[in-house]
């Protein structure tokens, strides 16, 4: 039956006194007790998984035990660290945490190769006084913390290990209300010191009311995810389960990256379904399942009409896999309208807009000149110059977003292209321990609104978010255009690196679609291979600060038998011809080497670090999966 949101009146969000996900699964845990309320996928012992269930009562029971230990050992305003693999155990480690009212921090196994850096910063961040882990990694939790001091060693819990008795101490806070601190959900992909975003249990509640909303969930819908529960699209999917009720099933990003066919089998209509099926992926993994995961001649078929929504968010989405997403599934019932271009940030908590339920992704064709000189201006698909935008659909209900002249804080007219500036009760409070940082990015007034205006109905005081995304309004819909630090600036001309990117990867298929890196450097910097390349066109001259373009790519399968030159002068023409631009140096190289986040978007910054320090060009491969071990 359709999910009738009573939370929402005349398009706010309210909610009664005390209301929280906490509540929502001791409801559950009463009504639907024997009902499934989560299933992991294990693929780590057998190549067709093990299905591990946890339903609503024993679910609710565990919470309690792990809330009521918290409150033993930690005090209110503590943060507790989960340090889980992706399992059953990681779901009632956060859960218990907002049982316990302190705070999460989601993070992940340290004994997953290429993050410790990471982990180390966060935790020294955010300073946990306990850590939520597993029986089976416990001993590799302590080794990880032996390097401090022991009284700088946060108390180390198993979760499974903790008995269900323990909960019948369990005390829910009077203290803890919609304006206490949930997690702190720390940002990825970015090479500066991680940071973390302050998420309250309202602007939770309130961001999960809007995804359903958006989506306009049903019970009887379930969701499947193979996200981290550290990356905030991974965890706010995992968190829809409480409030509609319906049940959610996960594997590990391993798993998928290895078998994405996995993914497309569990999205797929099973037995007994009453709803649709929810998922959500980032670009890349659209054309991951379209290369890898078509059932083979004499497979069990696949019937994916039931395909509701996959929400598309992370990076930027193309036409291109659009086309080869619908054309390896739709013979098996996927429907066009199933994928969900969406924008969101952690900062938002999540969620900022999605592409209406009944509508296909509208993908339009702007001019390119126009683009780069922050207009927005549609042209036909076959013009000179044509480059194609994906639509991120519309704002969710209760959030504003507005595109702004950022320097003079006023709001920009639609079809001109500015910074994004969001706001709404789904708005974290800010960063964690970095107040100046705080007030830049989450405290921001509106200084002038244009007629009629987007944000018709925020308070004239109203704070907004600066997300450093680039972004512009057509026919009413919200596109994402780039984002304001990853510019490619040449000559005094503004180049978008999705654009560039594009250019390279459709000059030849020696390279990996959705694998390829465009940024610049200063000329000064760049390394002596360029300037002994006479292709490259450019001689050393220590005092040349100037932008050059750089492009990385890795290469596609079956290529390494190739002649790299004219992959690389293909690569040079077409970014020459169709931008203007020279490229100073093209990096081929292995898969895997270009780093990416927790969901898999390419990161730019990292790539022209390990670019710059030569990491890139001495074939070190990068880790895109901190679970990749699994």
């Amino acid at each position: 039956m359709p999910f009738h949101n009573p939370f929402i009146k005349n398009g706010r969000i309210t909610f009664p006194e005390g209301a929280s996900l906490v509540k929502h699964v001791e409801r559950w845990a009463k009504v639907r007790g024997d009902k499934l309320a989560y299933r992991f996928l294990d693929f780590s012992t057998e190549r067709d998984g093990v299905a591990r269930d946890l339903h609503w009562a024993d679910f609710g029971a565990r919470n309690r035990a792990i809330g009521a230990r918290l409150q033993q050992v930690t005090e209110p305003g503590d943060r507790v660290a989960i340090l889980c693999p992706q399992n059953l155990e990681y779901l009632v480690a956060f859960f218990g945490t907002l049982y316990s009212g302190r705070i999460a921090v989601p993070l992940f196994d340290p004994s997953e190769p290429g993050h410790v850096g990471r982990l180390h910063a966060v935790l020294d961040d955010c300073k946990p006084s306990a850590i939520l882990t597993t029986t089976e990694a416990a001993e590799g939790v302590r080794k990880f913390f032996r390097t401090r001091p022991a009284k700088e060693r946060p108390r180390v819990i198993a979760v499974d290990a903790v008995p269900v008795e323990v909960g019948s101490t369990w005390e829910h806070i009077d203290t803890v209300n919609e304006d206490t601190i949930a997690y702190l959900q720390y940002t990825s992909g970015s090479t500066r010191i991680p940071t973390g975003v302050q998420i309250t249990h309202l602007n939770l509640a309130t961001n999960v009311v809007q995804v359903i909303e958006a989506l306009e969930g049903e019970e009887g819908d379930r969701g499947v995810s193979w996200l981290p529960f550290f990356h905030d699209m991974g965890l706010i999917t995992a968190l829809l389960s409480p409030m509609i009720g319906h049940y959610f099933t996960f594997m590990t990003p391993a798993a998928f990256v290895r078998r994405p066919g996995r993914w497309i089998r569990e999205i797929a209509r099973k037995p007994g379904d009453t709803g649709g099926t929810i998922s959500v992926a980032p670009n890349f993994a659209f054309d991951h399942a379209a290369a890898r995961g078509v059932p083979k001649d004499g497979e069990e078929p696949l019937d994916l009409s039931n395909v509701k929504a996959i929400l598309n968010g992370s990076e930027p989405i193309s036409a291109a896999t659009v086309r080869r997403f619908n054309e390896a599934f739709g013979p098996f019932g996927f429907q066009p309208k199933a994928i969900k271009p969406s924008y969101g940030l952690a900062e938002a908590t999540l969620f900022v807009s999605t592409t209406p339920s009944a509508e296909e992704p509208t993908i339009i064709s702007v001019d390119r000149d126009e683009l780069n000189a922050g207009r927005f201006v549609p042209v036909p698909d076959d013009s000179p110059g044509a480059v194609a935008q994906a639509g991120a659909g519309k704002i969710g209900v209760g959030e504003w977003t507005v595109i702004v002249d950022y320097e003079a804080a006023s709001e920009l007219p639609d079809g001109q292209i500015g910074e994004i500036w969001i706001s709404g009760q789904n708005m974290g409070t800010g960063y964690w321990g970095k107040p100046e940082e705080t007030v830049a990015t989450f405290q921001n007034i509106l200084k002038s609104r244009t007629s009629p205006s987007h944000a018709e109905g925020a308070a004239d005081d109203a704070t907004w978010v600066r997300t450093g995304d680039l972004g512009a309004y057509h026919d009413g819909e919200l596109y994402i255009t780039g984002r304001t630090k990853d510019l490619v600036i040449i000559d005094g001309r503004n180049h978008y690196p999705q654009d560039l990117e594009y250019s390279a990867q459709e000059a030849t298929k020696a390279v990996r679609t959705g694998f390829v890196a465009a940024f610049s450097v200063p000329a000064n910097q760049l390394p002596d291979e360029v300037f002994a390349d006479a292709h490259a066109g450019i001689k050393r001259n220590p005092d040349d600060s100037s932008e050059q373009l750089v492009i990385v790519a890795e290469r596609a399968a079956g290529s390494h038998k190739l002649e790299l030159g004219p992959v690389v002068d293909d690569i040079r023409a077409a970014i020459a011809v169709r931008h203007g631009v020279t490229v100073r140096d093209v990096l081929l190289t292995a898969a895997g080497a270009i780093p990416r986040t927790s969901s898999g978007k390419i990161g730019r910054r990292a790539c022209r670090s390990a670019y710059l320090d030569g990491s890139l060009r001495s074939g070190k491969v990068a880790n895109a999966f901190p679970d990749a071990s699994d």
